[in-house]
């Protein structure tokens, strides 16, 4: 899902460490898939989209979130999380009729760990993408 990408800055007395999937709008919007700076991760919004470009779960909001959200934990697994450490979710969705199949699937996944959240309906960027989701993590010491 994430290739193994992380490069490292030093950054206001932490170690900066970034993540990359490799894709093109990478490069091109100026971004990256996660970063983390001391004990904070940030991920940036997640489609279902895999390693080779493609949308996963066509019209289906529930598979895309599930698809999104272990992105993200690959991603936060590289810089040494999981979902564990996730304290806030925020879930986009096209249309407000896919919130309950977008919200039930988040409840699945972080049923224990319960972060705060947000759901939206917004505008997404590509055709086809129903549900994009970013998550903020911290690290206890």
């Amino acid at each position: 899902m994430v290739k193994r990408f992380i490069s490292s800055t030093l950054h206001n007395m932490n170690t900066r460490q970034s993540v990359s999937s490799g894709t093109t709008w990478e490069t091109l919007a100026g971004y990256a898939r996660a970063v983390r700076s001391g004990p904070h991760i940030w991920v940036s919004g997640t489609t279902a989209t895999d390693a080779d470009g493609n949308l996963v779960g066509a019209g289906d909001a529930a598979e895309q979130t599930r698809f999104a959200l272990r992105k993200i934990e690959a991603a936060l697994a590289q810089l040494g999380a999981g979902l564990n450490d996730v304290v806030r979710t925020r879930i986009y969705v096209r249309d407000l009729a896919d919130w309950e199949a977008a919200a039930r699937v988040h409840g699945e996944i972080f049923s224990t760990i319960r972060p705060a959240n947000t759901l939206v309906q917004a505008q997404l960027v590509g055709d086809g993408y129903l549900v994009e989701v970013e998550a903020d993590a911290y690290l206890a010491a």
